[in-house]
């Protein structure tokens, strides 16, 4: 194992790690930003009015984008499994 094949299975898990944890962390900061603004006009400083809805955002995303997350990470699991075979 070189160096070379070291570096691309380390540039295939970040990939993979930030394409799958995108979404939901976008979609996560949109919501608390929101909620932010909404707190910040109103003077609620409620710390449940931030949790609860990000909560039922990132579920909500959790059960949209599952079957996409699982593809992406049997592909890169593929990938890994690929990438033994050609070293032995």
């Amino acid at each position: 194992m070189n160096i070379s094949l070291v570096m691309e299975v380390m540039q295939s898990a970040a990939a993979a790690a930030i394409k799958i944890s995108a979404p939901i962390l976008i979609v996560s900061l949109m919501i608390g930003l929101a909620i932010a603004v909404f707190q910040a006009a109103t003077q609620i400083h409620e710390q449940t009015l931030t949790f609860v809805p990000k909560l039922l955002v990132t579920a909500i995303m959790l059960i949209a984008l599952g079957s996409w997350m699982m593809e992406t990470m049997s592909d890169f699991t593929l990938h890994i499994f690929d990438l033994m075979l050609k070293v032995q």
